[in-house]
């Protein structure tokens, strides 16, 4: 899959992109945590945490939607990745949700441009190429059938992710 118009990957941090929306790899309280959970939640304020509170938590493959606040991006989507037990415990179906809610979150709420970090890569331990492949495949689907997004990025923050979502571009999008 090659990068088009729609979609982009990029090298960074995803806590200073201006865009509609920004994606929370977060845990199930959604009262932030370590990894790129925790960088967002530094970043936007204690305002986050206190919306976040009044959300009653997100089940794994759900997304919620809270503002930016000190973010360059208006809103925050969280959504719960699966921990890694093997793939044989709902684990691809439970990451293919998070991005397809997250997306139809987004769509619901005008919003046009959104970045996603590399969900369940971190210390929730998904094998990278896997859900590299799993995330450009339900983004690509989900894109093919709407036409409410008008930019999907990966903000990959390590080399070796970046590259395994560099890797899946190869073919056609």
């Amino acid at each position: 899959m090659k990068p088009t118009a729609k979609v982009d990957i990029v090298r960074g941090d995803i806590t200073t992109l201006e865009v509609d929306a920004i994606v929370n790899a977060a845990n199930t309280t959604l009262l932030g945590g370590g990894g790129v959970d925790g960088s967002i939640h530094r970043a936007a304020g204690l305002e986050l945490r206190a919306e976040c509170r009044t959300l009653g938590g997100c089940e794994p493959g759900e997304a919620k939607l809270t503002r930016g606040y000190r973010l360059p991006a208006r809103f925050v989507i969280h959504t719960v990745g699966p921990i890694w037990r093997g793939g044989n415990h709902g684990e691809p179906e439970t990451l293919a949700s998070c991005y397809r809610n997250s997306l139809e979150l987004a769509g619901e709420n005008a919003i046009q441009t959104i970045a996603f970090p590399a969900i369940s890569c971190g210390a929730y331990g998904y094998p990278i190429q896997e859900a590299a492949e799993i995330a450009l495949k339900t983004t690509r689907e989900f894109l093919a059938n709407t036409d409410k997004i008008d930019k999907v990025i990966f903000v990959l923050w390590g080399e070796d992710i970046f590259d395994a979502y560099r890797n899946c571009c190869s073919g056609a999008l």
